[in-house]
């Protein structure tokens, strides 16, 4: 008997892209307002790099055990189980997941904690100065030790999520994530009035050290906690359970999370390897941060909220066997990444000078460290493009219950990644070196968009792949943008150089440039048409 679909949500994947884009920005801009409050108090030096690494680090550890695949893996089967059992049956597949992941967590956590030591020789390695080197490597020690904790909250963060987005709710899940980010804000903006800003390792006192560690933890928890209440208020409640070993459905997503740790746990180790090189020049890591948050918004606003919102669809196509439905949905997600990613890549190269100097505040107003970042913002512009057709495919793969293909990628893009980024050891320790290490993201990304892109092409054969139409006007759309873009970099680059009138010029013209650009995309896609006969219909006299 065939199974009945019971959709996650009646709404399009446009609009709970939408939503999540709408949602997300909050969070995203509360980060990059977070990464410029972080420069501005600790400035660009060896302990900025020691606290940006170690409060990184359980992040990085959650990422290698379960992070961006939880969802991946969680979302397709919480759909399967509500259409088989429904929500109130599988209540327990939650909770025993909930379980798992927490013994996981609370493992890795213990081991952090235990690692404490040799992490902070890792980060501390490359200062020259060995006295305070010592005393950063104790610094960085302390900062683990206090943050360890996160990776719980960051596991039951991650299910909260996906039990969301299962259920076709992206709002909460989405706008959670800025409690994090407003939490260390104030707790930087605490230490600034508490302690002089721009300390280094040999003048940062231990009760700044577990300020900043608390600080950070608490604010994980509260996020945590909100994503908890989250998956509470669609009724699939976490409370943790024994027995996934005993559960077929638990087991079969266990066994599925295990077989795609690779997919996480490679990425996350090489860049954890880009974070240590990044460490060897003062402030390196706060540039190269700062630079890959302006990729993160981008890829969380575009491919994403995407990914976010047709997961659910395309795994009640996989459930129903609807191989029509599945490759329709899959066009669609692709055309709305590309037409998310591609003017974003556009208007990041136009105002890279700006957004640098916009993150460079307080004691990192350099003009040294805003050249190093714009490099940088340079080559992520290009690279969001390539995580964004990446993150589409992956996700159809993991859609149709393909682990293998992903972590066949991440294996083979993980090689190429630590090639382009040791040599960068060589380079001068300033902005060439950060900027080598930008282009490790940017080949593997590449290379991994390829891959992905190759892979589903083959899964839905013989359905068509790509929506040409919609890809057209993406790109007619984009070109369209190019005489505000190109006005705006010349204005930035040759003519204004104070950061007031350079970042007036960026939204004005920015605006103009999205303004054109929806605009030319209405009118190649039929809905501005569309608009303005519902307008005319409505009018006095209208038929």
């Amino acid at each position: 008997m065939e199974p009945v679909i019971v959709k996650p949500a009646a709404r399009s994947t446009a609009r709970s892209a939408v939503t999540v884009s709408a949602w997300t920005m909050v969070s995203r801009i509360s980060g990059l307002l977070r990464v410029v409050v972080i420069g501005a108090v600790l400035g660009p030096t060896f302990f900025a790099n020691a606290f940006l690494v170690a409060n990184t680090v359980p992040g990085l550890v959650y990422n290698a055990m379960a992070g961006p695949v939880l969802a991946l893996v969680l979302v397709p089967a919480m759909v399967k189980s509500v259409t088989e059992v429904g929500v109130a049956g599988s209540v327990t597949l939650v909770s025993k997941i909930t379980g798992y992941l927490l013994m996981v967590a609370a493992a890795a956590t213990a081991v952090l904690a235990l690692a404490s030591p040799l992490l902070a020789l890792a980060v501390t390695a490359g200062i020259p100065d060995e006295a305070a080197r010592k005393q950063a490597w104790e610094l960085t020690m302390l900062v683990s030790l206090f943050v360890a904790p996160q990776i719980l909250c960051y596991a039951l963060a991650g299910i909260g999520v996906a039990v969301q987005q299962a259920r076709g709710r992206f709002a909460l899940a989405a706008a959670a994530q800025s409690l994090d980010n407003v939490g260390l804000i104030a707790t930087m903006g605490l230490v600034a009035l508490v302690y002089r800003p721009g300390l280094d390792v040999q003048d940062v006192p231990t009760s700044m050290v577990i300020m900043l560690g608390v600080g950070a933890t608490v604010s994980t928890a509260v996020h945590a906690a909100m994503q908890v209440f989250g998956a509470y208020r669609v009724g699939l409640p976490m409370r943790p359970r024994c027995g996934w070993r005993s559960d077929p459905a638990a087991i079969e997503v266990t066994r599925r999370l295990r077989r795609s740790v690779m997919v996480a746990a490679l990425p996350t180790v090489s860049m954890f390897a880009i974070l240590a090189i990044a460490a060897t020049v003062p402030g390196g890591v706060f540039v190269f941060q700062a630079a890959m948050s302006v990729y993160f918004v981008i890829s969380a606003l575009g491919a994403k909220a995407v990914t976010a919102a047709s997961l659910p669809g395309l795994s009640a196509a996989v459930v129903g066997r609807d191989a029509v439905g599945f490759a329709a949905a899959w066009r669609e997600g692709l055309s709305l990444g590309v037409t998310a990613s591609l003017p974003a890549m556009l208007l990041l190269l136009a105002f890279t000078e700006p957004v640098a100097s916009l993150l460079a505040q307080g004691e990192l107003r350099d003009s040294d460290v805003v050249s190093w970042l714009s490099g940088c913002l340079v080559v992520f512009a290009v690279a969001q493009f390539a995580a964004a057709l990446n993150e589409t495919g992956r996700q159809a793969l993991f859609a149709r219950l393909d682990d293998r293909g992903p972590r066949l990628i991440s294996i083979i893009i993980f090689p190429v990644r630590l090639a382009v980024a040791l040599p960068c050891l060589l380079l001068p320790a300033g902005g060439y070196r950060l900027a080598g290490l930008a282009c490790a993201v940017l080949v593997a990304d590449v290379v991994a968009a390829t891959l992905s892109l190759t892979k589903v092409r083959r899964a839905i054969r013989p359905e068509r792949f790509l929506d040409r139409r919609r890809l057209v006007g993406a790109a007619t759309a984009t070109a369209a943008i190019l005489p505000a873009a190109a006005l705006g970099h010349w204005l930035v680059q040759e003519k204004v150089h104070e950061l007031l009138p350079q970042l007036v010029i960026t939204v004005a013209l920015g605006s103009l440039a999205a303004l054109c650009f929806g605009l030319v995309l209405a009118m190649m896609t039929g809905t501005l048409s569309k608009a303005l006969g519902e307008v005319r219909a409505r009018m006095p006299g209208g038929s």
